[in-house]
């Protein structure tokens, strides 16, 4: 058995289950661990029932056993003697991991943050994630996003993710600083403009009064009324624009990915994280800036 676990946010728990589905194409039983990095007090939502999709949840027990941790008087004094017997593999690195796809049994911790890793069912993930919630009435969209999704859809439309608030800070020792800056977007803003003509840009941010201040224009529509709970609204419209440009963001990655206008253009920033390579978060249409 393979369990995959889910962590962090809306685009790491759908690269996580894209693995899942994935694996399980492959004919392996699989399971999902969303319980780990979700106990705590201030975790991030799980948010994957807005796609209407469903997974076999690991049991306690079964994460007990692949990670070597029963707390009972045998196990504690066979691991002081011997060791822990964890079946736990962390993904090497940003880029595709081959073992990833071979460990079995294994519980797989990590972000999975390629398309490599689910290149094998790529129309079966495209499915799942549909936004069943969404078309159903399950998770409502507001007036003012059914407003922006016709507006969107008459027109040149491009997406644009501006991501502030947590990359702004040093504590994941200064990563994501200093990429996706303001010269990047108006870069953006200039290639767009120039290969899409009448491009109306809108905007998506966690930071909106800064986006506000500081990317002006006629043809610039600040999309606001998404909180942390609510955030796969944005993502639905950056989904439905004809264009995107995306921040070093696996949330705006997946915008851009579900997008399925044939002709788009998708803008990233040429360098994902500081100090790492990660070539395999790029995809074939990507122009990086």
């Amino acid at each position: 058995m393979v369990i995959v676990q889910l962590s962090g946010g809306l685009g790491n728990q759908m690269f996580e289950y894209a693995l899942y589905l994935s694996l399980k194409a492959k004919g392996k039983v699989v399971k999902i661990d969303d319980i780990t990095c979700y106990e705590g007090p201030g975790t991030r939502p799980k948010q994957l029932d807005v796609f209407g999709v469903s997974y076999e949840r690991a049991t306690k027990q079964e994460l007990t056993e692949m990670t070597d941790s029963s707390l009972d008087p045998v196990s504690r004094i066979r691991r002081k003697l011997t060791g822990r017997k964890t079946k736990a593999y962390r993904e090497k690195d940003i880029n595709f991991d081959p073992q990833v796809m071979e460990r079995d049994p294994a519980l797989l911790e990590g972000c999975f943050q390629s398309e490599k890793y689910f290149q094998d069912c790529r129309e079966q993930v495209r499915e799942a994630y549909r936004f069943r919630g969404i078309e159903s009435g399950a998770y409502p969209l507001p007036e003012a996003y059914r407003r922006l999704e016709k507006e969107i859809a008459d027109c040149p439309s491009v997406s644009v993710h501006i991501r502030r608030g947590d990359y702004l800070e040093e504590s994941h020792g200064g990563i994501y600083t200093g990429i996706c800056t303001e010269q990047y977007y108006q870069e953006a803003f200039a290639r767009m403009e120039k290969e899409v003509p009448g491009a109306k840009f809108f905007l998506f941010s966690n930071d909106p009064d800064w986006t506000r201040e500081h990317f002006k224009g006629e043809n610039r529509i600040l999309v606001e009324g998404s909180t942390e709970d609510t955030g796969y609204l944005d993502l639905y419209l950056m989904s439905k624009c004809k264009h995107n440009i995306i921040a070093n963001s696996s949330f705006s990655w997946w915008g851009a990915w579900l997008n399925d206008n044939p002709e788009k253009k998708v803008t990233a920033p040429a360098r994902w994280l500081n100090g790492r390579e990660c070539r395999d978060i790029y995809t074939e249409r990507m122009i990086r800036i």
